[in-house]
C-alpha cells in the first residue's frame, strides 16, 4: 500500500505551526494533501487534527503525562528524573524529547534490536504505520494495557528522528497545537482535489451530513467532487445540529419570521440527537460526542416509543425531580457525565426527553423538508410516554402571545423559547446559524435574595419514591385588599424523608374536595386544602408567569409572578396565621428590587 514518510508530514507541521497566515497555512495544506497518497489520507488528516478519528467515534488514546515521559526515558535509555527536569525546563514535552535526542550519542542498531528488529528499526517510519501504532494503544486494554501502551510507544520513539518524537509525543498527550480549524482544511480539500475553494459548498455539505474529515477527505482524493455529492445521511453519523440566531424582542423575532412562528420551550438541559437502527441505539451530543453510555434510559426509551424501523430525532434531555416531575437545572445532568456507577447515577438523577425535530425516517432525509412537515413527521413517529414527549410548542402571532409563551416557559423551568420558521424554505440548514430559529432568551436572571413566607393551598400526588404521599404542594401568598390567596409555584424540592411522611397528615385537618373560595388559582391541583399551613420557601428568582394569579396584571397583563426552582428550607411557620404570610404586594417589590446577573455562557453541552 502507498504510504507517505512521518518525516515529510513534519516538515508540513513545522511551517504549519510557524505560519501566522490562515491563506499560507491553507497553501500549505493543499500541498501536503496533493502529496499524500488516496490510501492514507484520511489517517493523515485524523493525526493533523490530533486525533484518531471523528470526533463521534475517536478512540481516546489513553496516554498521561507521567507515562509519555517513562516511555521517552525507556526509549532514550535516560533516568525518568532526566526526562523530567528537560520537560519543566521547556514546558513541552514534545520539545524536551527532540532536545535529547539530539544530545545523545549515535547508537548502533543493535543496541536496542537484534535480527528482524533491527531490519524494521532502520526504516523510516511512515505515517500509516505511526496511525496504526497509535490505534493500538488507544485499543489495548485490561490488565496489561498500560504496559502495551508503553511497549509500542517506545518501539515508535526508538525508530522516529528527533523532530519526528516532538509531534509523536504531542499527538500522544493531545497537544499539537497546529491550530488547525476544521474549514480550513475543508478549503484546503477543496483546492487540492476539486480544483478551488468554488467546491467548498459542495464539500461542506457533505460534511455537515457526514462529520468526518477523513471518510470526506478519501472519497474526494478517490471518487472526486462526484464522489462527495454521493455522502447521504447515515443513522449512526451524526448530523451537524442546526444552530439559532438570538433577540430579545418578541416584535422583532416576529418580523424576521414573517410574522407567525412555532414557539418551542428551550429547555434547560443537554441537547441530544438520536440515532435508531432496529434495536440499536446511539446518542450523540451537541458537540458529536458519543453519550449514548451515559443515558441507558433514554436508549430504551427510544426503542420504546420510535415508532420507525430507522430514525434520527433532536431533542433535549432535561434532568427531573423522579418524585415531582419538575424540571431540575442543567447542572444536575452533569452527574449522568460518568463512566462508573451509571446505573446509580439513572436512578438518582431521572430524566425526560422533549423532542423537537426528525432528521430521518426508514429511508427518507427529511433535511430539505419544512419545520411543518418534519414536525407532523416526528409527531406521527413517536408514541410520547410520561418522560418522552414532544417540546411544548405554539403557533404564534403576536408579540403579546409571544411574551405570554415566553413568560410561561421560563416559570415553568425554561431558560426561554426558540422560535421556529414556519415558511416553505425552513429546511434542516446543517451546521448553520441563520434566522429560521431564533433563540429568545433574557441576557440576564434575578437572582431571589431572600426568603418568603407561603401558604399550602393544594398539593399533587407524589410518584416513584413519593407514591402514597403528596410530589409538590401549590404555595400561595396573601392579598390583604382582597383577602384571598394566589398561587405562585408548586414545591416539591427541600423536603426530607420524614418531612414527606408527616405532610399528609398535617394537611389531612385541612383537607376539602374542591378548591377553597378564598383560594385564586389557575392550576387543577389534585387535593385542596383551607389555606391553613405556611412554610418558607427559597428560590433562584422571581418571574413574571401567566400560569399564576399573584400579581396578576400588576406587572404585564394577563403575567403574574411565580418562582422558578422553589425549594422548602425546612422551616414550618407555625408562629405564623396565613393572614401573616408573606403579602402579592410584597412579591412585587421583591420582584423590582432583585439582583440583576448576567446569563452564564452555556455549558458545552446545551442546546443551541
Amino acid at each position: 500500500m502507498a504510504d507517505l514518510e512521518f518525516s515529510a508530514l513534519v516538515n508540513f507541521y513545522e511551517k504549519i505551526e510557524a505560519t501566522s497566515s490562515r491563506l499560507a497555512m491553507t497553501d500549505l495544506l493543499v500541498a501536503l494533501f496533493k502529496r499524500t497518497p488516496p490510501e492514507v489520507i484520511d489517517k493523515l488528516v485524523y493525526l493533523t487534527r490530533g486525533t484518531l478519528g471523528p470526533d463521534y467515534a475517536a478512540p481516546e488514546l489513553g496516554v498521561a503525562e507521567k507515562l509519555a515521559l517513562r516511555a521517552v526515558a525507556l526509549a532514550l535509555g535516560l533516568g525518568a528524573k532526566e526526562v523530567e527536569a528537560a520537560y519543566k525546563q521547556l514546558g513541552d514535552l514534545g520539545s524536551a524529547a527532540e532536545e535529547l535526542m539530539k544530545k545523545r550519542k549515535p547508537a548502533s542498531i543493535l543496541d536496542f534490536f537484534g535480527g528482524a528488529e533491527a531490519a524494521q528499526s532502520g526504516r523510516p517510519l511512515t505515517v500509516g504505520e505511526v496511525y496504526d501504532a497509535l490505534m493500538r494503544i488507544a485499543k489495548a486494554a485490561g490488565p496489561g494495557a498500560q504496559d502495551a501502551k508503553i511497549t509500542t510507544l517506545v518501539a515508535l520513539l526508538k525508530r522516529a528522528q528527533p523532530k519526528e518524537a516532538k509531534y509523536l509525543l504531542r499527538i500522544v498527550t493531545g497537544k499539537l497545537r497546529l491550530g488547525v480549524a476544521d474549514m480550513t482544511i475543508l478549503d484546503a480539500l477543496a483546492v487540492a482535489f476539486a480544483g478551488s475553494k468554488s467546491a467548498r459548498p459542495i464539500i461542506e455539505r457533505a460534511y455537515n451530513v457526514h462529520p468526518d474529515l477523513g471518510y470526506i477527505a478519501k472519497v474526494l482524493a478517490e471518487q472526486g467532487l462526484e464522489g462527495v455529492k454521493g455522502i447521504r445521511v447515515t443513522v449512526g453519523v451524526p448530523v451537524k445540529p442546526m444552530l439559532a440566531e438570538r433577540l430579545s424582542d418578541p416584535a422583532e423575532i416576529l418580523s424576521k419570521l414573517g410574522g407567525a412562528c412555532l414557539a418551542e420551550y428551550k429547555y434547560d438541559g443537554e441537547r441530544v440527537q438520536a440515532h435508531k437502527k432496529g434495536d440499536e441505539v446511539v446518542l450523540f451530543s451537541r458537540r458529536l460526542e458519543n453519550i449514548t453510555s451515559h443515558y441507558p434510559d433514554v436508549v430504551e426509551m427510544v426503542r420504546e416509543h420510535v415508532r420507525a424501523g430507522e430514525a434520527i430525532l433532536e431533542g433535549e434531555i432535561v434532568a427531573i425531580n423522579p418524585d415531582t416531575g419538575e424540571m431540575l437545572p442543567f447542572q444536575e445532568l452533569m452527574h449522568r457525565r460518568r463512566k462508573y456507577e451509571v446505573e446509580e447515577a439513572m436512578e438518582k438523577y431521572p430524566v425526560s426527553v422533549f423532542l423537537f425535530d426528525l432528521l430521518y425516517v426508514d429511508g427518507e432525509s427529511l433535511l430539505d423538508a419544512p419545520l411543518p412537515e418534519r414536525r407532523k413527521r416526528l409527531e406521527e413517529v413517536v408514541e410520547e410516554g410520561e418522560r418522552f414527549r414532544l417540546a411544548r410548542s405554539q403557533i404564534v402571532k403576536s408579540p403579546d402571545e409571544l411574551m405570554r409563551f415566553f413568560e410561561e416557559a421560563v416559570a415553568e423551568g425554561c431558560e426561554g423559547v426558540m422560535c421556529k420558521s414556519l415558511e416553505r424554505d425552513s429546511i434542516y440548514q446543517m451546521g448553520a446559524r441563520g434566522w429560521l430559529w431564533i433563540k429568545f432568551k433574557r441576557d440576564y436572571r434575578y437572582e431571589m435574595t431572600d426568603t418568603v413566607d407561603l401558604v399550602v393551598v393544594g398539593a399533587f400526588y407524589g410518584r416513584g419514591k413519593r407514591a402514597g404521599t403528596y410530589g409538590a404542594l401549590l404555595m400561595a401568598a396573601y392579598s390583604p385588599e382582597e383577602d384571598v390567596f394566589k398561587t405562585v409555584c408548586k414545591v416539591g424540592s427541600g423536603f426530607t424523608d420524614e418531612d414527606l411522611a408527616q405532610l399528609p397528615k398535617l394537611l389531612e385537618p385541612y383537607r376539602i374536595d374542591h378548591k377553597h373560595p378564598r383560594v385564586v388559582s389557575r392550576m387543577e391541583a389534585d387535593v385542596w386544602f383551607v389555606p391553613a399551613v405556611v412554610l418558607e420557601i427559597i428560590g433562584a428568582e422571581i418571574t413574571l408567569s401567566p400560569m399564576h394569579t399573584c400579581a396578576l396584571g400588576k406587572l404585564r397583563p394577563d403575567a403574574g409572578l411565580a418562582i422558578r426552582f422553589p425549594r422548602f428550607t425546612g422551616r414550618y411557620r407555625f408562629d405564623k396565621k396565613p393572614e401573616d404570610a408573606t403579602t402579592e404586594e410584597e412579591l412585587v417589590e421583591m420582584y423590582k428590587r432583585q439582583k440583576k446577573v448576567a446569563v452564564p455562557k452555556a455549558p458545552a453541552g446545551e442546546a443551541a
